[in-house]
């Protein structure tokens, strides 16, 4: 690990002296006063934890950058006015990657009286990603001081601190940009700094540069001063107090789109010149989102702009900077031409996201990493929200499930992890943002606000915000918020059966869910009018025999349910291992969880299924869509866990020709898929084979209605897109031949024809499995300026069957030119998914593991990515072994990941599935072949 290099100070032997003799104080300050740390000079360090201490705390950054965009570095210098809070000899900095030249320190006196500051001397631990001031003199309590430091530094060639970005324009230049990226632990790369949640404080930011690029930054520029020789220096107005992730400048060249809310915040959209057309629906979204958040927040957005910013190289998928958000392209531009319904969903989503965060993360912000839900979550659950309300048309509440369903995956398996979890060194917090974080965290809190009611619990997230503005908050702190505008024992529509005897406070029941990992299983057995229910924690390849099944778990559930006599929703809290309730009337069958707001699953013992299996096949529509779904899930999710055999899983699944509900269709339609996939990657070609006819033969009809077109409601649009996909990936030669058709008018129309968008993956996917097809995609790819476009065309290029075409692909996203870094990992995942491709990229992986290291760091969602999507297809025994003998030699090394359990045991799921389902659906098949059969006999 680079150190932060100490340029410029002329040690004198007395110093020296006095800095051994004072380091014994020194570690008074840690808790272990026998622990110590070595600076790179090796002298003593003067602290060791990988924390900061909180003698001392900023109150104030004035901070000058320049970068050169030529050189590709950078200049600039920091004032950071600091209050002693206990009285100390040093003060502690985080700082990574850069040059000190020079640190002085000034008194407030010394300030007035424009006395000159006393050198510091400066001490870097790279380890902890530090370094320590030393100062002459001790630093008195409740005493305010200035620090000022020279610095200078390279633009980073990965997407983290102060970078380098590049585009290419229409006529083949290429230019650069500078641009951040600081969450969770980057700031320090770009200036030395309190670089912790906690430490919040006001910056004030000057950028100079040439007079062909802009500059960006949190807050409005006030002024731009004109310097010789060309150069120019902006201005920005101080910002609010937040934290050090939320810094945000940009140097650049850029065009914009504006426009203002009702509330008069002006929001302005930029990106590269050449993709003007591509703004306007991000800045419709953001206008009314804005609007939307102002009002239910009750908070006005506290900065007097916004701007969202599509950077051409940027890692995760977008960073909620206080005021200056970064997004990938894909993320924020939408091209008419080329984007699909679902690339759609995808931008308004992300905007909301990012948009919420601007009250939850950056008004109101964790005190520590272990909280990072708290940002996340909340952000993931106002999706929900604003999307519903903003864009009712795209039915957001339905995509919501595969929030839940997707992190529900990850959260049944052993090597799970709490919602909140200790977490400190930076590879560690990298890896709390994930879908625990994330999905889990909005899946408990739309739970909450079912449980709580939707007008009380909003209360309670307004009293939070306005509670903890410009401050830091920690679990407890939002518990304490929704009890004290929402007593639980007020509300008549919680009280039911025996829950009317219960007074659950709600930090009691929702510590259940957020410092304990796992979802619970309820078990619900129906005897005439009485049903016996119990919980345990749902494990997805961990049987009966197996010793993990009876760890004891508890929860404190929201139970809701339904039943065959009646619509009324009962409500019970399940607080112990085992309960009874009384039906007040008999009924033929109980459904639980209604409406899937609940976070957990349910299994129906005795006759349960079988009464619920015939209902749909009779009537689906006596049942809620979204108990449909939740239905559907929940069943293929119990066969992972012996709970329920595959047979029946799949009986559930023959209704579906009935149903019309696009959401539930695609759920159904995406376990079969799964179980397609997985016979394929195995090369079980009988089985694999008997899918295949079954899935055309059964879905037919739907798959022959399809228009080519982007006709429909958007859930329409994506059940197209999902059906016609599968047929052509299936063989389907009617499929084949219409996409066949209009890759051929597209080639011959150089590129310009319009095709559908909500078909233009499925053409280029077919186009792409010929050689000159293949050849002309990979042309098109780099000419065009549509990351929507790149996108389905790079999807396209990775499922071609000829492995020298994949080799080339992994090629060019090594080099970076051509498929940019920030799309590898994407591209390996596509590959991955291709059986001909799975091995290749397990094996490059392994093989280019150093060099991935150069480009991702390790904990990155993009190295998670690659580990996770090379193996967790693997279904055998010798492949379990490889795998883990691959891992073992990375923790020799000293690389440590969570990702590795939860790949491990992944596989052991995989291979555990396999024994177990594998003879059933061969079965299971074979008697659909022959009833298939009959029927043809029969009509035919």
């Amino acid at each position: 690990q680079t150190s932060c290099v100490i340029l410029g100070q002329s040690l004198t032997l007395s110093f020296f002296i006095w800095t051994l003799r004072t380091c014994t104080s020194c570690y008074q300050s840690s808790e272990d006063p026998g622990a110590f740390a070595v600076a790179t000079n090796g002298e003593p360090f003067p602290w060791y934890h990988l924390r900061l201490p909180n003698s001392v705390i900023p109150l104030h950054y004035d901070l000058f950058v320049h970068p050169n965009l030529t050189s590709l570095d950078f200049v600039a210098s920091e004032m950071i006015e600091i209050l002693v809070r206990d009285t100390t000899q040093f003060i502690i900095l985080h700082c990574k990657d850069l040059e000190i030249m020079n640190a002085t320190l000034q008194s407030e006196e010394d300030l007035r009286d424009k006395k000159p500051g006393k050198k510091l001397h400066v001490l870097s631990y790279p380890a902890h990603e530090q370094i320590a001031l030393l100062v002459p003199e001790k630093l008195m309590a409740d005493l305010r001081y200035y620090v000022a430091i020279d610095f200078q530094g390279k633009l980073a060639n990965g997407f983290e601190g102060f970078y380098k970005s590049t585009y290419r324009t229409l006529h083949g230049e290429t230019r650069i940009i500078a641009v951040t990226d600081f969450q969770p632990t980057q700031a320090r790369m770009a200036f030395p700094c309190f670089d912790e949640p906690l430490f919040k404080a006001n910056f004030s930011i000057k950028i100079r540069r040439e007079s062909r690029h802009i500059a960006l930054s949190n807050m409005p520029k006030v002024k731009t001063i004109e310097l010789q020789g060309g150069l120019l220096e902006d201005h920005f107005a101080t910002t609010v107090k937040m934290s050090t992730y939320l810094v945000a400048y940009i140097v650049c060249d850029f065009n914009s789109v504006s426009g203002t809310t009702s509330s008069g915040v002006k929001v302005s959209i930029y990106a590269s010149p050449d993709k003007w057309n591509q703004m306007h629906y991000a800045l419709q979204a953001s206008l009314k989102l804005l609007d939307f958040y102002e009002k239910y927040f009750d908070i006005n957005y506290p900065l007097p702009k916004l701007d969202l910013v599509a950077i051409p190289d940027f890692g995760p998928g977008a960073m909620e900077n206080w005021g200056l958000i970064t997004y990938r392209e894909t993320s924020l531009l939408f091209d008419p031409r080329t984007s699909s319904v679902s690339d759609k969903m995808w931008i308004t989503k992300v905007i909301a996201h990012e948009l919420a965060h601007q009250w939850f993360g950056n008004l109101v912000t964790m005190e520590w990493w272990n909280d990072i839900w708290l940002n996340e979550g909340f952000a993931n659950y106002m999706e929900l929200i604003s999307v519903n309300a903003t864009y009712p048309e795209l039915q957001f509440d339905d995509y919501f499930f595969d929030v839940c369903y997707a992190v529900i995956t990850r959260d049944s398996l052993n090597s799970s992890r709490p919602i909140s979890k200790p977490a400190e060194t930076p590879t560690q917090i990298q890896e709390m943002f994930d879908a625990v974080s994330y999905n889990k965290g909005a899946c408990i809190l739309n739970m909450l606000k079912d449980f709580l009611g939707e007008e009380k619990f909003q209360e309670g997230i307004i009293h939070y915000l306005k509670k903890f503005s410009y401050r830091n908050a920690k679990n407890d702190d939002l518990w304490g918020s929704l009890s004290n505008v929402s007593p639980m024992w007020n509300y008549s529509r919680l009280l039911s059966l025996k829950s009317c005897r219960i007074i659950t406070k709600i930090k009691e029941m929702m510590t259940t869910w957020t410092l304990q990992k796992g979802i619970p299983l309820v078990v619900v057995k129906q005897d005439g009018c009485s049903l016996s229910i119990q919980q345990e924690r749902f494990l997805e390849g961990v049987f009966k025999e197996d010793p993990e099944w009876r760890a004891l778990f508890l929860w404190h559930i929201p139970l809701t349910y339904s039943t065959s006599s009646s619509n009324t929703i009962h409500r019970h809290i399940l607080k112990s291992k085992t309960d009874t309730l009384d039906l007040a009337e008999k009924t033929t069958w109980v459904k639980f969880n209604v409406d899937s707001n609940g976070y957990y699953l349910v299994h129906y013992e005795g006759h349960g299924w079988d009464q619920l299996i015939t209902q749909l096949n009779q009537n689906h529509t006596l049942l809620r869509p979204k108990d449909r779904i939740g239905l559907i899930h929940d069943a293929f999710q119990l066969v992972s866990a012996g709970r329920m055999t595959l047979d029946k899983a799949l009986n559930l699944t023959r209704y579906l020709q009935h149903e019309t509900s696009s959401p539930i269709l695609l759920k159904g339609l995406s376990y079969l898929e799964l179980l397609y996939h997985m016979m394929d990657r195995r090369n079980i070609s009988d089985v694999s084979e008997n899918l295949k006819r079954y899935l055309l033969w059964y879905f037919k009809q739907m798959i022959d209605t399809q228009s080519w077109s982007d006709e429909g409601s958007a859930w329409d649009r994506m059940l197209r897109s999902v059906l016609l996909r599968l047929a052509c990936e299936l063989g389907h030669a009617p499929c084949i031949q219409k996409a066949t058709e209009l890759f051929s008018q597209w080639m011959e129309s150089s590129g310009k024809l319009n095709i559908p968008t909500d078909v233009l993956k499925i053409v280029y996917s077919v186009g792409a499995q010929t050689t000159a097809g293949w050849n002309y995609l990979l042309e098109q790819y780099e000419l065009s300026v549509s990351s929507a476009e790149k996108n389905k065309i790079l999807y396209a290029l990775s499922t071609s069957r000829h492995q020298e075409k994949l080799v080339k692909l992994i090629e060019l996203g090594m080099e970076g030119k051509v498929i940019k870094t920030q799309d590898l990992a994407a591209l390996i995942h596509a590959i991955a998914r291709n059986p001909k491709g799975q091995q290749l990229v397990w094996n490059f992986v392994r093989a280019n593991w150093t060099d991935l290291l150069k480009k991702f760091d390790l904990g990155s969602f993009a190295m998670r990515t690659i580990i996770s999507s090379t193996t967790s297809f693997f279904s055998s025994k010798d492949e379990l072994q490889e795998v883990k003998q691959f891992f073992e030699s990375l923790s020799a090394q000293g690389s440590h990941l969570d990702i590795f359990q939860i790949v491990l045991e992944t596989i052991t799921k995989n291979i555990k599935w396999l024994e177990k389902n594998l003879p059933t659906l061969r079965t299971w098949l074979l008697r659909e072949d022959t009833r298939l059969l009959q029927y043809m006999y029969l009509h035919f």
